[in-house]
């Protein structure tokens, strides 16, 4: 069954200390949700709380917890389902980035991408999910992949293989759990203006040099805000929609990939290129 709105309903958001996660629990938070949050940055979820309950929301429960960590959330599933019962929507946003060709992707760089972007959202689905197919309520689940969750960015494997592998899932549990009348939705961002702009690891290039901060600058002008990507989520959710996009660029890039595949070669040739250029020009210019 559909979820047209979400006053009253039992709300779990992952990476809700900033970003997407911030903004899309305050939205959520705006419209009657009840919310249980968790992230790993303690501190940060602490302030979102506070400013969700200030403004006249409702937050159940907050937790600090590493998602890749299955046992600390099985203990904080535990705990919400003895005290609240099964939820109604599980959201799976927190997740970091790290981008590198592969001569410079360590072992450690895939485990920790593939640990943290798709067994973290594996763990929460595994914990939550059977609960609520026990309530006999329906529901929603949202896994927010990306862009790069879609098409073959240049510097984008490990990331890219935590993301396709979430979308996999995603398809397979969208008609899963049709069945138990639980909605599922696959977000997929493009430039997101989020604090991940400024902390994301690009292994081998030196992202002080002209070269990159230009290719940044550019990014963060396409980008739109984690609140308008907020908004889509819960679009997509009263929708019942599959496929969530934050922006036209992402769509209509999908668009072509389906329908017109020689383009999106091209394309992502043409990025590729240009990556490289940016990569051999910040490096010339550490080495002057």
């Amino acid at each position: 069954m559909a979820i047209r709105n979400l006053s009253g309903r039992k709300c779990l958001v992952t990476g809700a200390a900033s970003g997407i996660g911030r903004a899309t629990a305050l939205a959520a938070a705006r419209e009657g949700a009840l919310l249980f949050l968790t992230d790993i940055n303690g501190p940060g979820l602490a302030r979102v709380a506070a400013e969700i309950e200030a403004a006249g929301g409702i937050v159940a429960l907050s937790r600090a917890l590493n998602i890749e960590d299955i046992a600390a959330v099985r203990t904080f599933a535990d705990d919400i389902h003895r005290k609240s019962g099964p939820l109604d929507i599980v959201m799976n946003i927190a997740g970091i980035s790290i981008w590198g060709e592969v001569e410079n992707l360590t072992h450690e760089h895939w485990r920790q991408v593939v640990e943290i972007n798709l067994m973290g959202p594996i763990h929460v689905i595994e914990c939550f999910i059977p609960a609520m197919i026990a309530g006999g309520r329906g529901g929603h689940l949202v896994n927010v992949s990306s862009a790069a969750g879609l098409f073959g960015l240049p510097w984008h494997a490990a990331y890219s293989a935590a993301k396709f592998g979430l979308r996999g899932i995603s398809e397979v549990l969208r008609f899963d759990l049709a069945r138990h009348g639980i909605g599922v939705s696959l977000v997929c961002p493009g430039a997101v203006r989020t604090g991940l702009v400024e902390t994301i690891k690009v292994l081998g290039v030196d992202v002080r040099s002209p070269a990159v901060q230009a290719f940044r600058a550019g990014f963060e002008h396409r980008a739109v805000t984690p609140e308008a990507a907020a908004a889509a989520i819960l679009k997509g959710i009263r929708r019942n929609r599959y496929l969530v996009f934050t922006s036209a660029d992402i769509r209509i890039g999908h668009w072509l990939q389906c329908r017109l595949p020689f383009l999106y070669r091209l394309l992502m040739r043409r990025l590729n290129d240009r990556m490289q250029a940016v990569a051999a020009a910040s490096r010339r210019g550490a080495a002057s």
